[in-house]
């Protein structure tokens, strides 16, 4: 296995495409750690711009998770029942995908699993995806796709894969 101890992204470890370590984060006023995957070959020759944008969401990472927590709420409260509709009873549905009011509450229901230092395209964009579980979609989770420092969208894990 390579393992590299990276100035700005930590202690990191070759897996196939990327490389893999660890970061906190802090959403729903709560601090946690998390895996940080940063795309890249084993020459570990991670781009300007993957860099800027660890940077960047390091530097604003209070404001950056606000507009995180709003969008996964916007898209809950877009879609809980539908995904109730998909449980066998009303009290399977009541703890899995209960009806909630706040941003505060999701933090029962949503639990960050892994930031992704994606991969430079040829827009130039800065690129993050955050991978949680959910309670209401074990199978898919949820993806946040992060651009520029702005939320782009939230759904499926896959769209940050």
């Amino acid at each position: 296995m390579i393992r590299i101890n990276d100035t700005l992204f930590g202690e990191l470890n070759y897996e196939k495409n990327y490389w893999s370590g660890k970061t906190n984060i802090q959403i729903f006023n709560i601090n946690m750690e998390i895996v940080l995957s940063v795309d890249g070959h084993e020459t570990a020759d991670f781009s300007n711009i993957q860099r800027e944008s660890f940077r960047n969401f390091q530097k604003d990472m209070e404001n950056i998770m606000d507009k995180v927590e709003q969008q996964i709420y916007k898209y809950y409260c877009d879609n809980f029942e539908e995904y109730r509709e998909m449980l066998e009873n009303e009290t399977e549905a009541d703890k899995l995908v209960p009806k909630i009011d706040s941003v505060t509450n999701l933090k029962k229901l949503v639990k960050p699993k892994q930031l992704i230092v994606r991969r430079t395209r040829k827009n130039g964009k800065r690129r993050l995806g955050l991978l949680c579980d959910v309670t209401w979609d074990m199978e898919n989770g949820l993806g946040v796709k992060i651009e520029d420092e702005s939320v782009e969208e939230v759904g499926y894990q896959d769209i940050v894969l």
